[in-house]
């Protein structure tokens, strides 16, 4: 949780500006909070305007207007050293940290402008290796449902067969998942609206595995969800205290069905079976990259076109169906 008192009100005035006006996710809000709080606390101790050398003991509610125009791309690049060298954060967790610093200067400088330099304009992002996402084989897939379909010994069987059925078949995210509310699915149409990062509306398309798995656990749902600041009567998927299932409990839901069925938990989880609904889509369905980057809800193409690389079997079948293939072949 943020504690807004304990900032300067040009950052809270910054995360105000991203969830209202960006319509950021209270999820990124708060990511950036933490971000800038850890660069601002660095800033003060590289700055030596306090004694402190513990970042976590650092206040940041005096820092001012005129400390931040003394920082420089120099200073910035010294931040995202201490980072690597003394927290031992990866590429990936700076790039994080370099983004968000980019886009509160830009607000600072362009939106409000607060300062009149920009430090973070030329800001390079170190270069990022990019690793195939791990998902579960077609088999793996198959198995991991009829184990929890035929989970006699699980008095949630419905409602956790329908959640794993949702998230190997439309591929969505775990805070899209307990986002869900009834009112949400259209079953005429077989189609569901999820709210997705950046508080984006997309819909998602149910074939007859998910409307089934649907039905069936809305015929045990629980009738007398409370009602509470979560929504939890409007809720589609309900815990064992009536209300709006959290991400934690979906996330120990999967682990439980994952071990069940024999697969390797430290390597799969809720967010490896939408890597899995990704890649079966693309390897089975024949569907085009930008479809699919629709479907998942990417706003760039960069980060769907990972799936193209992780089937190797249909590029090498690719080649070997060229029907140039055989051509000039001594026999």
């Amino acid at each position: 949780m943020i504690k807004f008192e304990e900032n300067p009100n040009f950052l809270n005035s910054f995360l105000e500006y991203s969830q209202a006006y960006q319509r950021k996710s209270p999820n990124s809000v708060d990511q950036y909070n933490a971000d800038l709080n850890m660069f601002l606390k660095f800033m003060k101790y590289h700055f030596h305007l306090t004694n402190e050398t513990d970042l976590s003991k650092i206040n940041i509610d005096d820092f001012s207007i005129s400390d931040l125009e003394r920082i420089t791309q120099d200073d910035i690049h010294t931040f995202i050293s201490y980072l690597s060298l003394k927290r031992k954060c990866g590429p990936a967790t700076c790039a994080r940290k370099i983004s968000t610093i980019r886009i509160f200067f830009k607000y600072l400088t362009i939106t409000t402008n607060t300062i009149k330099n920009n430090p973070a304009q030329n800001l390079e992002t170190p270069k990022l290796n990019k690793r195939l996402p791990k998902y579960l084989s077609l088999e793996d897939s198959q198995k991991l449902l009829t184990i929890s379909e035929n989970d006699e010994d699980n008095k949630n069987k419905e409602r956790d067969f329908a959640i794993i059925t949702l998230f190997l078949n439309c591929g969505m995210r775990l805070s899209e998942l307990v986002g869900i509310n009834i009112s949400d699915i259209n079953f005429d149409d077989c189609k569901l609206t999820v709210i997705g990062k950046g508080n984006k509306e997309r819909a998602i398309y149910l074939n007859k595995a998910c409307i089934n798995a649907i039905n069936n656990y809305l015929e045990v749902r629980p009738n007398n969800a409370k009602k509470d600041s979560k929504n939890s009567d409007k809720a589609l998927f309900l815990s064992g205290y009536r209300q709006r299932i959290s991400k934690r409990t979906v996330e120990n839901i999967v682990t439980k069905e994952l071990q069940k069925a024999g697969l390797d938990t430290t390597k799969y989880s809720t967010h490896k079976l939408r890597h899995t609904a990704a890649t079966l889509m693309y390897k089975y369905g024949q569907v085009d990259i930008r479809a699919l980057q629709e479907l998942l809800g990417h706003q760039s193409i960069s980060t769907t076109e990972i799936y193209t690389h992780v089937d190797n079997e249909q590029v090498r079948n690719a080649v070997e169906n060229n029907p140039l293939a055989n051509f000039n072949l001594k026999k």
